[in-house]
């Protein structure tokens, strides 16, 4: 594994930076108090090819790999966390299923348009009484002539409403088979699609998240991914992916709580010295650094086996956990470093605090994700 940043890294990191400078840093503090969606963000991200980092280039995408694509989550989640956890969930769920799972005329029809990002893509898995229970769905789906019809729920979804077509998985078998259940492309304006209640949330309040509500929505059978009965496992496959693109927004988050605390440390003084001075202070910047590169490890090494088609279920779930929790820590300890200003909107402490604890509970939580380590520790 090369640990050296290559030269498309390099690249996409200072685009990222300067893109962020002009078009995210000076409104990200409206956006957050506003709960804002700002779709033209993302269409802007788009015409730098970041909302399609790993679609080959003849569906109009970059054709980049899983390293540039955790280098673009990583620098746009230093600077607001909420447009790294939209940028990821197109990429790594809507776009990724279609990518991975659809057929060769699906993939033509939808990745152009996700990945030039005229088009905003949406996942909806998780329902109100499931969470981590996936295999109990209640959303159905039931052939009738040539569409199935929809009825049902999701909840927790990014770009809910916004988003211009979604992957839904559907019960199609039976109540708790894992080959019960059917992915299906919706395009929004179907009749019988429409969102419902948008979350009022602590933190990620610029990336839109509400429910999707099915009601005798008719989708034309040709819009099935693979095979009917085969969404869960598809399912499970993204997620293996998607853990990687959180492990990278988490630890887009702890370094740009880390930098910022650093910053401040140096330039804070109390008792005639600057507090980085202190040891108590020395010694809360070492650990953050120390856990955030050994985060970064993680991180990289599962985007490296994922480049070269290795089982990352393990690693990824390693990835996302460990990078998860050294985010809230970091973010805390940011907090605390801040002192009383720490606790105020005039610093970015308390936004970093805030976004972070997403990170621990959004496409698995920790303890999922110690389940599925158990689980491949003792195959």
């Amino acid at each position: 594994m090369e640990l050296v940043a290559t030269e498309n890294q390099t690249m996409i990191a200072q685009m990222v930076r300067d893109f962020g400078a002009q078009h995210i840093k000076p409104h990200m503090m409206k956006w957050d108090e506003s709960q804002e969606f700002p779709i033209d963000v993302f269409h802007k991200l788009g015409e730098l090819g970041l909302m399609g980092v790993l679609v080959p280039q003849e569906y109009g995408g970059s054709g980049f790999g899983y390293t540039e694509y955790v280098t673009a989550i990583v620098e746009l989640s230093k600077i607001d966390g909420s447009i790294g956890l939209s940028m990821a969930a197109h990429n790594s769920l809507c776009t990724g299923h279609i990518l991975q799972h659809a057929s060769e005329e699906q993939k033509s029809k939808y990745l152009p348009k996700l990945a030039s990002g005229e088009w905003i893509g949406a996942w909806g898995l998780t329902e109100p009484n499931t969470g981590s229970d996936a295999g109990n769905m209640r959303t159905v789906a039931v052939a009738d002539g040539d569409h199935y019809v929809l009825n049902g729920a999701k909840n927790f979804i990014t770009h809910g409403k916004s988003g211009n077509v979604a992957v839904v998985i559907a019960r199609t078998g039976e109540v708790g088979d894992s080959h019960g259940m059917t992915a299906f492309i919706v395009e929004r304006g179907t009749p019988g699609f429409a969102a419902g209640r948008k979350e009022d949330k602590l933190g990620m309040r610029a990336s839109e998240t509400t429910e999707m509500i099915f009601t005798d929505c008719r989708v034309p059978k040709e819009n099935v991914i693979g095979k009917v009965g085969d969404g869960f496992v598809q399912s499970l496959k993204v997620l293996d992916g998607g853990r990687i693109s959180i492990a990278a927004l988490s630890l887009g988050i702890a370094q740009g709580a880390y930098e910022a605390a650093l910053q401040y440390s140096k330039e804070r003084q109390q008792f005639n010295q600057p507090i980085s001075n202190f040891q108590g202070i020395g010694f809360k910047l070492a650990d953050m650094a120390t856990e955030i590169e050994a985060a970064s490890l993680l991180t990289y090494r599962a985007a490296d086996m994922k480049d070269r088609g290795l089982n990352v279920n393990q690693e990824s779930a390693m990835a996302k956990l460990y990078a998860s929790e050294v985010a809230v820590r970091t973010a805390n300890e940011g907090v605390q470093i801040f002192g009383g200003y720490g606790y105020t909107k005039d610093y970015p402490a308390e936004k970093y605090y805030r976004d972070a604890k997403l990170c621990t509970i959004g496409e698995g939580t920790s303890e999922i994700q110690k389940l599925v380590i158990a689980r491949t520790l003792l195959k």
